[in-house]
């Protein structure tokens, strides 16, 4: 399959270089301009847990092919947007009059309806998915993440079509585990203020890194996920379909708090996922928590935590200095 990777993001090059092993085609969209800034390589330090429970580290300069136009025409079966949520909107604008006839995998998190979010892209086009994948590039560009063994796809209450049943197989000979998750939209907002309770509680420590063996801070970001759960009642969300998605939220907060402290502290593939994220500026932690805390008060939604955090990410604070 001849895949585009839209961006050189920490998850669509960590994605890029596993599918690119498989024997995929894979290349990476970048803005006019980055290309000669990113280079032709990309040094990874991975660890990678498709075969081994701790994961095996991986350490190279892989080499990547990068481009700075896309014309209608191409001949890409796949293109994969994964974006923060808030750039969605103007990377589905650019995409649309250029998709072809490729599949666009919408893979990342989503707080709006999805056929809002994919804009003017083809609906039967778009298939959506979830990574289990993270990391960062640290000040010399090395890109130090993690890559789970299992990936998310899903829909919305009707069988895969073929389109996305080719994307399932791309991954799948990738070496990864699928996860299919028939009520999508409900997942991924589930997700999506699981993300914001945490967040919030990383942003009021400076980076999510903080976080890292961390027990009265990780119960905090338990507690404010905890808090937005009846906003996801409220936007329609059946949460008894969703038992497995919330039970972190909803079991005493003692045990999974000193559970998750242990896991970030000792267990690498845990501790990196939240170790690699200490850019104090990242914009997408500030983006999730601010879009989570508009909502909850248009709904009527009482979110004490979220709000007492809202210091560390509203419009006004000042980068670095939240």
């Amino acid at each position: 399959m001849k895949i585009l990777m839209f961006g050189r993001g920490v998850i669509a090059t960590i994605y890029g270089w596993a599918l690119q092993q498989a024997g995929h085609d894979v290349e990476f969209y970048v803005r006019p301009g980055r290309a000669a800034t990113y280079g032709d390589a990309v040094d990874l330090d991975l660890l990678d847990a498709r075969r081994r429970v701790w994961g095996q580290r991986v350490v190279e300069t892989w080499p990547v092919r990068l481009r700075e136009t896309l014309e209608p025409d191409h001949d890409f079966d796949l293109i994969v947007l994964s974006l923060p949520h808030h750039r969605l909107p103007e990377a589905t604008a650019f995409l649309s009059p250029r998709v072809g006839q490729a599949t666009v995998l919408v893979f990342g998190n989503l707080w709006t309806e999805p056929p809002a979010a994919i804009g003017d892209l083809p609906a039967d086009q778009v298939a959506w998915g979830f990574p289990q994948a993270g990391g960062g590039f640290d000040a010399d560009g090395v890109l130090r993440g993690a890559l789970l063994p299992s990936v998310f796809f899903g829909t919305f209450g009707r069988p895969p079509t073929d389109r996305e049943r080719a994307v399932r197989q791309a991954f799948g000979e990738a070496g990864l585990r699928l996860k299919e998750r028939p009520d999508f939209r409900g997942w991924l907002w589930v997700h999506f203020v699981s993300d914001a309770g945490l967040f919030s509680q990383g942003l009021r420590l400076g980076s999510l890194s903080e976080l890292v063996g961390s027990r009265g801070d990780l119960r905090e970001g338990l507690l404010a996920a905890r808090e937005l759960l009846p906003l996801l009642q409220a936007r329609g969300i059946d949460l008894r379909r969703h038992r497995g998605g919330v039970l972190l939220f909803r079991a005493p907060t003692w045990l999974t708090a000193t559970a998750l402290a242990w896991l970030t502290a000792h267990v690498p593939i845990a501790r990196l996922s939240l170790a690699a994220h200490s850019d104090p500026d990242a914009e997408e932690p500030r983006e999730v928590c601010r879009d989570t805390l508009a909502e909850a008060r248009r709904l009527g939604i009482s979110v004490p935590r979220l709000e007492a955090a809202e210091p560390h990410f509203a419009l006004d604070v000042v980068k670095g200095q939240s």
